[in-house]
């Protein structure tokens, strides 16, 4: 399974910032020493052109030249610095690199960090500069309509499960039939002011396993009811774990690893090819975020091999 890295852009943040940039590289590390079995890519860049499929040129160009004004950066969280736009650009280009490779015949592929879903077409928000899962989304159903126009567009199924709503993706997609966006969040968590997705399930504070897992279950059946995805763009945030700063729910490790599971069933029961990428996770303890990124992954070889001996 290929998966594609840009860790090695490090934001040159404040002392004390709570945003954990380390998460990156110590992820790629663990996959290389317990998961050689996926093959890490170092992610390409997104062009101006691939962004403006979404972001307006007028945000492009202030990110690229670092005009972005005091208030844009603060709602961002980051300052501008040329590592961070080039950063930016890098993630959403690691998510498209991640669903070519889907699509191309492999099944399943990732982005070590991207879901950047906070990121509007004008602005940024919520340490989202660029919307990865959106551009690749437009990206991939122009390269689908190239190749397969009489086929119709690419329907594409976003299925977000990071703990904090899909805001800026939601008011992307809102009125597109081509694209269904599925959210299940912390109701009382940031963004503080939701978007309507296409459906919004809202957790309480609390949540755990058993009352989770039912409400994706119930979200996945009423998605298949709805819609019918060429492609499933994943969120597989770490932030409902229990020991996340930020995200308010009670996900065991075991819960988590449930979930992908449930997502990626999906998924291959109907031969959809998936990309994930990682979103947030801020745990109290570093590597608590992490080994639920590898429990992800770990989950995600075995539908791999299901693909694999599919196509033999």
């Amino acid at each position: 399974m290929q998966a594609f890295y840009a860790d090695h852009f490090v934001l040159p943040l404040p002392s004390g910032h709570r945003f954990p940039m380390a998460k990156y590289a110590r992820l790629r590390e663990r996959l290389s020493a317990e998961l050689p079995e996926v093959q890490l890519d170092q992610a390409l860049p997104a062009s101006d052109g691939e962004l403006a499929l979404v972001h307006t040129p007028a945000y492009i160009e202030a990110v690229g030249s670092g005009t972005l004004s005091a208030a844009a950066q603060r709602e961002i969280g980051f300052p501008w610095s040329p590592a961070m736009a080039e950063r930016a650009r890098r993630s959403v280009g690691a998510t498209l690199q991640a669903c070519r490779s889907a699509m191309g015949g492999a099944g399943l592929a990732a982005n070590l960090a991207g879901g950047t879903h906070h990121a509007y077409p004008d602005k940024g928000s919520g340490f989202c500069v660029f919307n990865d899962l959106a551009v690749a989304a437009r990206l991939m159903q122009a390269e689908h309509a190239r190749r397969h126009r009489a086929l119709g567009p690419l329907q594409v199924a976003i299925i977000d499960l990071d703990v904090h709503q899909g805001n800026g993706t939601a008011r992307i997609f809102a009125g597109d039939p081509t694209v269904f966006t599925l959210s299940l969040h912390g109701a009382k968590n940031f963004p503080f002011r939701k978007e309507p997705s296409d459906l919004d399930v809202e957790l309480p504070d609390g949540c755990a396993d058993s009352e989770y897992l039912e409400a994706l279950e119930l979200a996945l059946g009423e998605l298949d009811r709805r819609f019918e995805p060429g492609l499933v763009l994943y969120l597989a945030g770490a932030d409902p774990h229990e020991g996340d700063r930020l995200g308010r729910l009670k996900l065991s490790f075991d819960g988590l690893e449930a979930r992908d599971r449930r997502v990626m069933d999906w998924a291959w029961r109907r031969r959809v090819p998936l990309a994930f990428a990682m979103g947030g996770g801020y745990g109290i303890d570093l590597e608590a975020t992490v080994q639920v990124q590898i429990n992800t992954y770990r989950t995600a070889l075995a539908y791999v091999g299901r693909w694999h001996n599919a196509a033999a």
